[in-house]
Order: C-alpha cells, then structure tokens, then sequence
C-alpha cells in the first residue's frame, strides 16, 4: 500500500475492496431438523399401528431416508457450523439412527448380510437394544435442555424398549403400543418445531418447560 501526501493510491483502495470479510452463521438449524424428525416419525409411527398392511417394513423408507435421515444430515452440520456441539451431536445421532435403520430393513429383505433366517430375530432384537441404550444416554444428557426435549427423547427411548418386547415375543399388540408411543413424540415434536419456528420468525416461542438440571 503506498501513500501519497496522505492520500491512499488507488491501487491500495481496490486491494482493500477485494480482501473478503468473514460473515458468522447464523439461524437455527433446528427449524429444518425438528420438522423432519416430525414427518419420519410420523410416517414410521403410522407403519406400526397398522396403517399399512403388517410386515411392509419397506412403506416408510422413502421418507425415512430421504427425507429425514437426509434433513438431519445437514442440519447436524448446520449447527456444527454455529457452534453448537450438542444439538449437533443430537442431530447427527438421530441421523444415524434412521440411516441405520433403513440399512437393517434393506439388509434383511434382500439379505445383504447373509444373515441365516433364524438369525434374523436376534439381529433385529440386538438393533433395537443398542440403540435403547445409545438414546437413553442421550435422554440422560439431556436435562439441561427445556424439560420437553427430555421428554420427548425418552419416548423415543420408551418406543424401543416396546418395540424390543414386541419383536422378542411376536406380540401384535405391543408393535402398535409401540406405534403409539412414537406417534406421541412425534406429537411432541412437532409442537417444539413450532415453538422454533415462532421464535426463528421473531416471536417469543412456546412454553416448553424448565430443564430438570439448572
């Protein structure tokens, strides 16, 4: 940069216009992850109670995996990109449930993974038991949050522990108790999207409840 009785050259000027100026992110990735999260749930919840025929474990993978799986995916690394490590590492868990979950139901129906037929119930028993234990340490982790996001993270984990039962001992009964629960968290769900939303639009959100820990 040269200067000239105190004038800054022109050559300087444009070179100081071409430097870029760093924008910080912003927004709140959870008004994408909440809605898809919702419509997954949903569709996997209906699956379950019989809106279906029995067995179809395919009919909810288009949604569940693109849609949810692939919305989750980028707003787990739209809140990487703000900063925030835990609603990142919560996103990207559910991301990885639902991805997860497509790949075991693909998996098994065109038996990718050789697994013996009379394997199968145990594969499935040991998906649902992991991930049991993964969600219920994340609802342990949780209760700093709004006491509704526990909630709502517990039910998930209720869900499979349901789900577990039911495939345990064949029982109709419990899938759809099962169906249920994950229709009431999705429930849930999409009362918190809506409270993000009002508040993403300048509003002042929804009661969603104290956090169990301060």
């Amino acid at each position: 940069m040269s200067v000239e009785s105190g004038v800054v050259s022109e050559n300087a000027v444009e070179v100081i216009r071409e430097v870029p100026v760093p924008v910080r992110a912003t927004g709140d990735p959870q008004v994408y992850g909440w809605l898809a999260f919702v419509v997954g749930s949903t569709c996997l919840g209906l699956s379950l109670v019989g809106f279906v025929p029995a067995g179809t474990l395919g009919a909810p993978l288009a949604i569940i995996f693109g849609c949810t799986a692939l919305a989750l995916l980028v707003s787990t690394i739209w809140a990487a990109n703000l900063g925030q490590t835990y609603v990142a590492g919560a996103f990207g868990i559910f991301c990885t449930f639902w991805v997860s979950y497509t790949i075991l139901v693909l998996g098994l129906q065109h038996n990718w993974f050789l697994i013996p037929a009379e394997a199968v119930k145990d594969t499935v028993l040991a998906f649902l038991a992991a991930w049991a234990v993964g969600i219920g340490l994340l609802t342990l982790s949780s209760v700093r949050l709004p006491s509704l996001y526990t909630l709502d993270i517990a039910l998930v984990d209720l869900a499979l522990i349901i789900l577990y039962f039911a495939n345990s001992g064949g029982s109709a009964g419990l899938t759809k108790l099962g169906g249920y629960v994950v229709l009431t968290f999705a429930a849930i769900g999409a009362y918190i999207w809506l409270s993000c939303a009002d508040q993403s639009l300048g509003g002042p959100g929804y009661p969603v409840g104290k956090p169990l820990r301060s």
